[in-house]
């Protein structure tokens, strides 16, 4: 079982977009997938409430601090991949879900808001690196980028990233009008009708390209072993968020 743990303390950065993404083409590979729906609007519960279930896809909500840790090891031989998606606040629940991760996806807009919800999670995973010598695999994922931003502008904004040793996906998420009408017709991606969402075609080019980047990174053989887990639920967590 892999954890991927989508988080960033602003809220509308294109988290739950990017975990919605991120499940659908992992459901289309064959998949078996837990979401935790951390965030106390439960946009992602929800969506999967509306669809009225599908095979292969559990989602649990109302995830806390307290009870994270049960459930991680409640799913660990159940499904290749848990989806956790946090709120976009700072809490305790960040810490601990950061710590239980294979890999941490940081979304970020073009906006210093974004920006900067996105460092406090990367001040976190670095601080549990020092002070606990946990290291977290992460990466910034560029979301909400409009289609007509050069490939040159693109490469700036990675290179900035990159002279600070934080690595970027290659693939960003692009605005696309399928993004939206996944939540809008509650279905997966490769379910809309091309002839009702424009550009459908390229949406899932473009999601399917983010998803296999993440796979590659965080392929679904990883796991925590028990003892990691174990030395990864520390009280110095809770502290840190």
């Amino acid at each position: 079982m892999t954890v991927i743990t989508f988080a960033n303390t602003k809220g509308g950065a294109g988290k739950t977009t990017a975990a919605v993404l991120f499940t659908s083409e992992l459901l289309h590979r064959g998949y078996r997938v837990c979401i935790l729906d951390a965030d106390p609007q439960r946009w992602l519960a929800r969506w999967v409430e509306q669809m009225g279930g599908l095979p292969g896809l559990s989602v649990d909500s109302y995830i806390t601090a307290a009870t994270l840790q049960r459930t991680v090891a409640e799913k660990r031989k159940m499904f290749e991949y848990v989806v956790v998606d946090m709120p976009g606040i700072q809490s305790s629940l960040l810490a601990s879900a950061v710590g239980f991760s294979n890999h941490v996806i940081v979304p970020i807009q073009g906006s210093q808001m974004d920006a900067q919800g996105g460092a406090q999670v990367l001040d976190l995973i670095r601080y549990l690196d020092r002070s606990a010598g946990i290291s977290v695999p992460h990466s910034v994922l560029l979301s909400r980028v409009n289609p007509c931003v050069t490939t040159r502008s693109m490469q700036v904004v990675k290179k900035l990233l990159a002279d600070q040793s934080i690595r970027v996906l290659n693939t960003p998420i692009v605005e696309r009008s399928a993004y939206r009408e996944m939540f809008d017709f509650h279905c997966l991606l490769r379910r809309l009708d091309p002839q009702k969402v424009s550009n459908l075609d390229k949406a899932i080019e473009n999601a399917s390209r983010y998803a296999e980047e993440i796979m590659a990174l965080a392929p679904a053989s990883q796991r925590l072993e028990p003892a990691l887990m174990q030395s990864r639920r520390m009280p110095g967590l809770e502290i840190a968020a």
